[in-house]
């Protein structure tokens, strides 16, 4: 059974929304339906990140005019000259390269315009594929050339640059372009590294679009009734699996339910195909029934063929459709079953992206919180995991700030950032939550270097203590998240958490995460030093499990994300801590939208406010 984990506990998730083809390949999540099984899937087996793909399209205005020759033969050879100013171009002939701009500070080619003839604002048609991912800043650098004459009959990819006329270069951050309204963003245009020298080199406008072929998807929710036991001494554990026909007859499987253990009746929860995976409504999907086995060797109960179009009218009409036991015969039509299969719930919707959130008004509004016990070790001491190097060299506390702050900046307006510190002594007392500005009443700073400048100030004045507690600091997140929700406000906050120890209060932090699952908030721990960090892989709930608090009530989704900063150190920079633990960020921001039936327009947030803003 293709899609299965090797262990039990994955291998009964719902796994397939979100998946294309065969292979299993992810596509973008932007526009992937979110499951927890899925990006378990993908983690497991060492898939890169997932992205999305976009182009970029480039136009220009009041370019620099390089072609000087062209000006001085039309102004002393106007008529006399006719054949020459034929040949000659009148006006600068622009093309853009675009490149990226790697961690090492190299460039990398992504692509090359079309030259556009006689034109100082010109507006190019050919786009240049760029594929933008959440987790790291992407700077992108704009040249502008001016390309002569007799190299138009050769592709613009075997055009030598040093063969043309350097016009303007123009800078800035992918995030940057996506965040604008209207995913376009003017650049000035300067002449290379920076230097301004010359003035009024013109302006380039890059816009930015998501390359989705379609966003429209379904929402199915299945039950079935009265299956056939395959088990002796207990009760089927059926799941289903739903295949696509493919033109040569074949089939492709493309996702399938979580399993129902013991039950001959089952209900599962909605699936959300794309119609990436079904292709299109009257394209026939093969439905299989499953008893799971540990072994992988699962029982087929029964199958059937039903399109897109026939679950509807399944669910318009309240019937159930039998299914089949496929006869050994090659030709045999097959036994018809009593067990059948009803659709409880059909309804079409749009699956909006993250970029399309994030362009229409919707931030990431980062928060900070610090470890101040006294098992970080004296400031002062070299070994300290608190230690400032004078040499400037980042401690494991700033390379968190530093990596996670820069990407998230991009995505907050006013770039006011609450940051707290937790565990230390401050006016004589323990604090388990107080403002790393030193203030009574200010908890924000200003920007990223305001976060490491309070930081640095406070351990000049804040003792080192203990215990380790993260309760107080998750609910102060998650009060001024559930705030936001009664403001009508169009923002989904992101609390990082730097520590180096074992928590205290365990499932107190489990009850605060439970409650603010509800909320517009994730939850981003780094473990710096070498502690034992077991507990903080269960707030992860990576294996599927959701957290459940001392209540009984379990956690409405996965709103954590740890990553113990020795492993990413151990990767020799194959990835940052940024990458590792913004990678589920995109996902968990679409998940609370989804859950809550948030579209990217504005007027439409405060309908889930009276719900949440009671919480705390």
């Amino acid at each position: 059974m293709g899609g299965c984990f090797s262990d039990v506990r994955g291998g009964k998730q719902a796994v397939g929304v979100g998946l294309t083809g065969t292979t299993m390949s992810p596509i973008p999540i932007s526009y992937a339906t979110v499951n927890d099984a899925v990006d378990h899937f993908f983690l497991a087996r060492g898939f890169q990140q997932l992205f999305t793909p976009l182009e970029l399209s480039l136009s220009a205005s009041r370019l620099r005019d390089r072609d000087i020759l062209s000006k001085f033969l039309f102004a002393f050879f106007p008529f006399s000259c006719y054949p020459v100013l034929k040949m000659a171009s009148l006006l600068s002939d622009p093309m853009v390269v675009v490149y990226s701009k790697k961690r090492d500070g190299t460039l990398e080619e992504l692509g090359r315009t079309e030259v556009i003839m006689n034109s100082l604002d010109p507006t190019w048609i050919k786009k240049i594929t760029v594929a933008y991912h959440f987790e790291i800043v992407q700077p992108l650098i704009f040249h502008v050339y001016d390309v002569d004459t007799k190299y138009y009959n050769l592709p613009v990819e075997m055009l030598k640059l040093n063969d043309a006329e350097f016009l303007g270069e123009g800078s800035c951050v992918l995030s940057e372009i996506v965040t604008k309204q209207g995913q376009s963003l003017t650049l000035g245009l300067h002449n290379r590294n920076g230097n301004r020298g010359l003035k009024n080199l013109g302006k380039l406008t890059v816009h930015a679009e998501e390359t989705v072929a379609s966003r429209n998807a379904i929402e199915v929710k299945f039950r079935c009734s009265r299956l056939e036991n395959k088990d002796l001494f207990s009760k089927s554990d059926p799941f289903l699996r739903i295949s696509r026909i493919v033109e040569n007859g074949g089939s492709v499987p493309i996702c399938k339910t979580e399993v129902v253990d013991n039950n001959l009746n089952p209900i599962w929860r909605p699936l959300c195909l794309t119609m990436q995976q079904f292709v299109s409504k009257d394209n026939p999907l093969i439905i299989e029934c499953f008893d799971f086995n540990s072994s992988g060797n699962h029982e087929l109960i029964g199958n059937l063929q039903k399109s897109v179009a026939d679950l509807e009218k399944l669910h318009e009409k309240k019937s159930g459709a039998n299914f089949i036991l496929p006869s050994s015969a090659r030709h045999g039509h097959g036994k018809v079953l009593k067990g059948q299969l009803f659709v409880d719930h059909f309804s079409e919707k749009q699956l909006y992206s993250f970029i399309d959130y994030v362009s229409s008004g919707f931030e990431l509004n980062f928060m900070v919180a610090v470890d101040f016990t006294a098992s970080n070790g004296h400031p002062r001491d070299p070994d300290s995991l608190h230690y400032i190097d004078p040499s400037g060299r980042f401690n494991a506390y700033q390379q968190a700030i530093m990596e996670v702050g820069e990407v998230i900046q991009f995505y907050d307006s006013d770039r006011h950032f609450p940051a707290w510190g937790f565990g230390g002594v401050t006016n004589g007392a323990v604090s388990h939550c107080f403002n790393l500005n030193g203030s009574a009443s200010g908890l924000e700073v200003e920007g990223v270097q305001g976060i490491m400048a309070a930081y640095a100030s406070a351990l000049n004045h804040v003792g080192l203590a203990g215990p380790t507690l993260f309760g107080p600091v998750i609910n102060n997140a998650a009060e001024i998240a559930g705030q936001s929700l009664s403001c009508n406000s169009r923002k989904y906050f992101v609390l990082l958490i730097i520590t180096d120890g074992v928590l205290t209060d365990l499932q107190e932090t489990k009850d605060a995460l439970v409650r603010a699952s509800d909320l517009p908030l994730s939850i981003l721990i780094v473990g710096v030093g070498g502690a034992d960090f077991k507990q903080m892989e269960i707030l992860d709930a990576d294996n599927g499990c959701r957290l459940e608090s001392s209540t009984g009530r379990v956690a409405t989704r996965d709103i954590v994300q740890f990553v113990p900063m020795r492993e990413v150190l151990a990767a020799g920079g194959q990835t940052s801590v940024a990458q590792a633990l913004l990678e589920e960020l995109p996902g968990q921001f679409l998940t609370y939208m989804r859950n809550r039936d948030i579209t990217p327009g504005a007027g439409n947030v405060a309908q889930t406010s009276a719900s949440y803003a009671s919480i705390y």
